[in-house]
């Protein structure tokens, strides 16, 4: 990657990451109180749901960067033709390497492959509101289908201390929760959950976008790119 590619995505992530953590963080924290086992009054309700978020902010800056910079490269390492069959897995390798998690497993090759059918049907490259609209989408799916996952996180962080559950073993955790409370349990919160992370998608992605674009103009335009 060039250096004004690799400014840019180190750039744009950081400033991601902190817009979505500084907008939504309230609504992060309902869904976290809304799976505890403790209920939703109990763990806290509405009181204190934006403690917390200058410190949120400052800190996802550099892992938002970081994140980004590392999908970009790799990207860019594994490059393949645009009609390739293996761009989703390009996608998945990409995002893996920036944060392996199974949410950014699937939400990333969506938005990728939603901006692709977007531009191949509008018959040139997807402007960073319609990326945005991307990656609403790619977020709440990916949100809903990893629900199961973030609970059992939820649950095994609320934990007392010594207990089977705060040992850590997430298919332990949401077997107790299937055992308990059935699927109802294991997709708590799955809407606000959706709601956020889709708003965080359009807020993440079309930042990004919009960012590395604006960026990489400015750099093209400067004197001393020429």
């Amino acid at each position: 990657m060039d250096a004004p590619g690799f400014t840019a995505s180190l750039v744009a992530g950081g400033v991601a990451g902190a817009s979505v953590d500084l907008i939504l963080f309230p609504l992060d924290t309902i869904k976290t109180r809304l799976q505890s086992p403790q209920g939703f009054s109990k763990a806290g309700g509405f009181r204190g749901i934006y403690a917390g978020v200058p410190s949120t902010a400052v800190g996802s800056f550099p892992n938002a960067a970081m994140f980004f910079l590392t999908y970009e490269y790799v990207k860019c390492l594994l490059h393949t033709d645009s009609a390739s069959h293996f761009r989703p897995v390009k996608h998945m390798l990409a995002a893996s390497a920036g944060e392996v998690i199974p949410f950014s497993l699937v939400q990333f090759p969506l938005w990728e492959s939603l901006k692709a059918l977007w531009s191949w049907r509008r018959g040139h490259m997807v402007d960073s509101w319609q990326s945005a609209v991307c990656g609403a989408f790619a977020g709440g799916f990916a949100a809903a289908v990893t629900t199961p996952l973030d609970v059992a996180k939820t649950r095994i962080m609320l934990a007392k201390a010594g207990s089977s559950t705060a040992a850590g073993n997430v298919l332990s955790a949401m077997h107790g929760v299937w055992r308990s409370q059935g699927l109802s349990g294991l997709f708590a919160g799955v809407f606000p959950r959706m709601v956020a992370i889709s708003m965080g998608g359009f807020i993440f992605l079309g930042a990004y976008d919009q960012t590395r674009s604006l960026l990489l103009e400015v750099s093209r335009k400067s004197p001393c790119s020429r």
